[in-house]
């Protein structure tokens, strides 16, 4: 047979703005993984994604930390995955976390089916499992794939000006990969949320269940790091044992399921839009979407 790289001809061209896509600190207990992207709104492209891996993996180590904290540096917490910023790194190989093949090489839909199942359902649900509770600080924007990094944290504590976007249907797309919506919402605002593809108020997802707590913009910090000292205290196998058994409970009401099944449709949805020569993003880029939400806020 021939070699793939027959078949495929993508050079990267990624440059990137910073060599520290994610900050980590740790201090009495807690580990605080910061996104750095702010010039981007902390769009997620791959170098940033294996950064946090690599923060995960590091506050998992480390004995002394009890409780993650996720956060995002600047206004934004997430704009979602990078579309469309010079760093982006989609055709970049990476030392995988998973052991799904490269992807950079590979033919047609293979290409985003391999690359997602590594960057985004794999990574989502590494993280999900960690056996530290987490955190997601969540401030502005929580967008698409900023979604995926709020929804696999034990807590979100959303300031009063954050805002949930998933707004993908407008690319042909069910959603974005680690399709949690129905375990986050019901399915009748799930629909809403996705179909509509409009902003939800951090009210209005503290009101759903999706949000643990709402505080002032100015207080985010105080109040989150309250938190976290809280849990902290208490035993890290008791936490890690407690998380576990919900993780599973969340597996039995079907979340693993339902993502496995969504995420078909999703790379479907992928092919159809190459197919119909728009591209997998069917159509879109970034100043597209970004416009189209603006819009619809």
């Amino acid at each position: 047979m021939p070699d793939q790289s027959e078949f495929v001809q993508r050079a990267d061209h990624a440059t990137y703005e910073t060599e520290c896509p994610v900050l980590y600190q740790a201090c009495d207990g807690v580990a605080t993984l910061t996104m750095n992207r702010p010039q981007f709104n902390n769009a997620q492209n791959s170098q940033m994604t294996y950064a946090l891996d690599a923060a995960f993996q590091r506050a998992v180590d480390d004995d002394t930390v009890r409780v993650i904290v996720l956060r995002g540096s600047g206004r934004h917490f997430s704009a979602g995955h990078d579309i469309g910023t010079p760093a982006r790194d989609v055709n970049k190989s990476f030392e995988r976390a998973s052991l799904w093949w490269d992807h950079a090489n590979k033919p047609g839909a293979e290409f985003n089916y391999a690359r997602e199942q590594e960057v985004y359902v794999g990574m989502c649900r590494r993280w999900h499992d960690i056996p530290k509770p987490t955190i997601a600080m969540v401030q502005g924007a929580c967008v698409a794939g900023g979604l995926m990094l709020a929804w696999v944290c034990d807590l979100i504590v959303a300031s009063d000006d954050a805002f949930f976007q998933d707004p993908v249907v407008r690319m042909g797309i069910p959603g974005v990969e680690y399709f949690a919506h129905a375990q986050e919402l019901n399915p009748r605002i799930a629909k809403e949320f996705l179909f509509l593809g409009e902003r939800m108020s951090a009210e209005r997802a503290y009101a759903m269940g999706m949000v643990n707590r709402v505080v002032p913009a100015a207080q985010l910090e105080e109040q989150t790091a309250a938190i976290a000292a809280r849990i902290a205290a208490q035993p890290r196998l008791g936490l890690a044992l407690t998380k576990q058994v919900l993780n599973r409970a969340e597996d039995l009401q079907g979340l693993r399921a339902t993502i496995d099944m969504a995420y078909g449709y999703h790379q479907l949805a992928h092919a159809h839009g190459q197919l119909l020569g728009q591209g997998h993003l069917g159509g879109h880029d970034a100043a597209s979407m970004a416009a189209a939400n603006k819009a619809s806020a």
